[in-house]
């Protein structure tokens, strides 16, 4: 059988391409062509040649469904024990962030949940929290560590991150041991710096690390100890990424641009200089409205100076149990637009085309000959409709590597 017999036609559908000169790469009568898992032609369905007919083996008729690029959730704290429920009552009482995490809570609580927890516990607990995301359209997850803090911990924690992709999901895993200062390690940052730069080759080589990440802020590392991490990953050929300007504008987005950083997130406090670096290394802008939402922020990302720059415009999850315990990446759309004003079509881009970018990952994120055949079918008439509305999914199946997940 040669591999033209396998290939499927997907008909009788409205695309939203993200590429191409039309708003949404917009094709109202679209078809698709997949074989194995790639895409190996889209257009318009009355383009389809005689010659590409004939080596389909199987069509679809998908019966006027929208269909998009498969979402793609860029930042996420998946794997991590316990609960910080009682923290969110603290801060209603008027506790802020800085407060609780001053006082023992925050990311250390997690910590020690995290590191008493099992491996086979902390998988259980991951996988539950990703089926949502699975069921609105997810096909490509990056998870981060940063809950253990120690090297056995760390580790830990990103092989459960591994394992998830054994549930129809594409998972890439950020190294994040520079997220907070262990209890042992306390009055001794710089120790604890060089240490988890001494774990990271051994991560590395086994597999374990896609990118490295670090918490750039008063309550974190300083650029200096970011400088640390990001050039023991530069000696290892590891990509990096930042949690920068979250809190205040600590210098760390041109920090992470003179490493050519795959992305830099948050940014409410991001500043003209940090713009510029981000214009320059083309890194990518990711915004995390459900953590401003739920910290109940007031001070807004830059989102206008940042088009103008054309810096693109990733928006993410950013699931953890502190700051952003949501499990709706959909959500994230609508507030992506009611809070920062970005367009539905903004937002959509930042979940697909953009979030690809910030992963450093090129063969997904548009519907386009020769990326992976990775799209969600929806039962909606126009794409703008999935920033819309809030508390509804609209997904009648997911396609990863051309199979139906659902």
């Amino acid at each position: 059988m040669n591999s033209s017999s396998k290939r499927t036609l997907w008909h009788n559908a409205r695309l939203a391409t993200l590429a191409g000169a039309e708003p949404w790469g917009w094709l109202p009568q679209g078809a698709l062509i997949t074989e194995g898992e790639q895409i190996v032609w889209v257009g318009e369905a009355s383009q389809l040649s005689p010659e590409l007919s004939v080596s389909i083996a199987q069509q679809r008729d998908l019966a006027g469904a929208v269909v998009t690029p498969g979402l793609i959730d860029c930042h996420t704290h998946l794997v991590y024990g316990g609960s910080r429920a009682h923290e969110f009552e603290l801060r209603l009482q008027g506790a802020s962030y800085e407060e609780i995490a001053r006082a023992g809570g925050g990311i250390r609580s997690s910590v020690a949940a995290t590191r008493a927890a099992g491996e086979h516990e902390l998988y259980a607990l991951a996988a539950q929290r990703l089926q949502p995301l699975l069921a609105e359209g997810v096909t490509t997850i990056e998870v981060k560590s940063g809950y253990g803090l120690s090297q056995a911990a760390e580790a830990k924690m990103l092989r459960v991150a591994r394992r998830l992709a054994g549930l129809g999901v594409a998972v890439r895993t950020s190294y994040l041991g520079a997220h907070a200062l262990p209890p042992e390690y306390q009055g001794r940052p710089d120790a604890y710096v060089k240490a988890l730069c001494d774990w990271l080759p051994k991560l590395k080589r086994e597999g374990l690390v896609d990118a490295v990440d670090a918490f750039c802020e008063g309550i974190g590392f300083t650029p200096a100890q970011t400088r640390q991490v990001f050039e023991a990953a530069r000696a290892l050929e590891l990509p990096v990424k930042l949690h920068a300007e979250q809190l205040s504008d600590q210098g760390g987005t041109q920090l992470a641009c003179e490493f050519g950083a795959l992305s830099c997130d948050h940014l409410e406090y991001l500043g003209e200089a940090g713009i510029r670096a981000m214009q320059a290394s083309g890194t990518v802008a990711v915004l995390l409205p459900g953590a401003f939402y739920f910290l109940r922020e007031t001070k807004l990302p830059p989102v206008q100076a940042l088009r103008g720059a054309g810096v693109p415009i990733a928006i993410a999850s950013d699931h953890n149990p502190g700051t952003s315990p949501t499990l709706s990446l959909l959500l994230m759309l609508n507030m992506a637009c009611t809070l920062f004003r970005l367009t539905p079509e903004e937002a959509l881009r930042g979940v697909t085309q953009h979030a690809a970018r910030a992963l450093g990952l090129a063969d997904r994120g548009q519907l386009v000959a020769g990326q992976r055949a990775d799209f969600c079918i929806w039962d909606i008439a126009h794409p703008n409709e999935l920033a819309y509305y809030f508390g509804r999914n609209p997904l009648r199946q997911v396609v990863r590597g051309g199979q139906v997940r659902n």
